[in-house]
């Protein structure tokens, strides 16, 4: 296992996540006392929603609304034969953009 101090961990985060990446532990420390360890995520880790499920139902997160975020205004009936130059200049005289 690769240990390294807070600043060599700052100094060397890519150096140390490629070796995370290769499956090693890295163990931060801090005044020689370890704080922190870097393991590599498995491949159930990473797409695990019922862990995110898990997570929603103790309160720990809450998940974004699905959805719009807003209303949108209706759209706008334009005849046919409507010169989209006029359109557009008449939709920003409404303040409907």
């Amino acid at each position: 296992m690769k240990s390294a101090t807070i600043s060599q961990a700052k100094n060397h985060l890519s150096e140390l996540l490629a070796r995370v990446k290769r499956g090693e532990t890295v163990l931060i420390l801090e005044r020689d006392r370890p704080i922190a360890r870097i393991v590599p995520l498995g491949d159930t880790q990473l797409a695990d929603d019922g862990r995110l499920a898990d997570l929603e139902r103790r309160g720990v997160l809450r998940r974004a609304p699905r959805g719009p975020l807003r209303k949108l205004p209706p759209p706008i009936d334009w005849p046919a034969e409507a010169d989209l130059v006029a359109a557009l200049l008449s939709e920003r005289e409404d303040a409907r953009y």
